[in-house]
């Protein structure tokens, strides 16, 4: 582990901090500094911003809650370390949120610039490149406040060398908190034991729970685990994944996370889950603007680079938990109000590009449908997959897409 005299040291041998550094410390102004490199006269620019800490050479700006930030000016031998610590050993983020992992951290010129050759280098990452996929107009599901909808889904992958071929997905729709399971069946009596022993007596109990129209989350026993705990239940349509936005979306995040491990990483890759989850919920959401972590308790996470680079993830300090708890209620209300606000930006934003490529088939009542066959399990590629019998529409259910329909007589 680094401590102040480390850095002070580095920060002194490297030509592109060094002249700045001393003329801080010495109390001299920036007219009177000429950085011998490119990187310094860069890091000259940002005089007004540069501070000492204990000697050591810090950029001061602000985070998303305006709440100041200081990051250490890394010295170029410890760049690379960083970048692989906060990429290649975190899940093989994208570009974005590496580099506000890396920004609430640390600070050096050009920075944006080298992680974005770090990332679009990155073997891993290539090799695990997907194309999007393009799919009735968007709903969108809205919550105000953690707990209040928690969303359910399972995600099937190779069965690995522990036998364990699935992934109970369950993620908290406000802050996009999420949690992955790793189980050996998609069976109801699972699904319960695992919400009730790892989550709900962990996070506390939802307002309601989402999931698709699985036969096992639709189970008598699931509904009346949550019945008995007061949990209302809601679903989306058949086939229409949009309906539950949260865990899909985490499920795509997750698969490419995974897929980027190595291959000897893969045979094995339910023992990697709980770190991948984590590092996802430590980084910023692009919906609402803060990490998961932040919105579900009120603090940044350490990582295991601070605790290697010595730095401090709270720069508070608390005399008695009153003092704490008075300061937790105001970072999260402050976290809060910037996270709706953005949500609700990007809805807004989502709603419209997604519904700009929809074609809908508006149906009206009296119209002649087939029923997909939901009966139908296993591969089954020659199957039928459309009930025999049409049906007629009887009416229109709010404003989705979903229609109330009978049997043909």
């Amino acid at each position: 582990m680094l401590n102040t005299a480390d850095w002070q040291e580095a920060q002194l041998q490297d030509a592109d901090i060094r002249d700045t550094l001393l003329a801080k410390r010495e109390g001299r102004g920036p007219a009177e500094v000429v950085p011998p490199t490119p990187e310094g006269k860069l890091l000259l620019r940002e005089w007004t911003k540069l501070k000492l800490i204990q000697g050591v050479l810090h950029r001061t700006t602000t985070d998303p809650l305006q709440k100041q930030r200081n990051q250490l000016v890394l010295p170029k031998d410890y760049r690379a370390l960083a970048m692989r610590a906060l990429h290649d050993d975190f899940g093989h983020l994208g570009m974005e949120r590496t580099l506000e992992l890396i920004r609430s951290r640390f600070y050096w010129p050009r920075m944006a610039e080298d992680v974005r050759r770090k990332c679009e280098t990155c073997a891993r990452c290539v090799q695990r490149k997907t194309l999007p996929t393009r799919a009735a107009y968007l709903k969108n599901i809205t919550s105000n406040k953690p707990l209040e909808l928690v969303c359910i889904d399972f995600l099937s992958l190779e069965v690995d060398k522990r036998n364990i071929g699935n992934i109970l997905v369950v993620t908290d729709h406000y802050t996009r908190y999420a949690q992955a399971y790793p189980t050996r069946d998609q069976k109801a009596t699972t699904v319960a034991r695992v919400l009730w022993e790892k989550y709900f007596s962990v996070y506390g109990f939802p307002a309601r729970i989402h999931s698709d129209q699985g036969r096992d989350f639709e189970s008598h026993l699931l509904k009346e685990v949550l019945r008995i705990a007061g949990i209302k239940k809601s679903r989306t349509t058949p086939y229409h994944p949009q309906g539950d936005p949260q865990p899909e979306r985490f499920n795509r995040t997750l698969l490419d996370m995974l897929g980027t491990l190595r291959p000897e990483q893969k045979a094995t890759w339910s023992q990697h889950v709980a770190f991948l989850v984590h590092a996802y919920n430590a980084t910023k959401n692009d919906a609402t603007g803060v990490t998961p972590y932040l919105l579900m308790f009120g603090r940044e996470p350490r990582l295991p680079i601070d605790l290697c680079f010595g730095v401090s993830e709270d720069g508070d300090s608390y005399e008695t938990h009153q003092q704490y708890l008075s300061r937790l209620r105001e970072k999260l209300r402050d976290a809060y109000h910037l996270a709706t606000s953005a949500a609700q930006k990007n809805a807004g934003r989502n709603k419209h590009r997604y519904d700009a490529r929809v074609r809908l088939q508006e149906l009206q009542p009296g119209d002649r449908v087939l029923l997909r066959n939901l009966g139908i399990a296993g591969k089954h590629k020659i199957a039928d997959r459309w009930k025999a019998i049409p049906y007629l529409v009887m009416e229109k259910l709010g404003d989705l897409p979903v229609y109330k329909i009978k049997p043909e007589e």
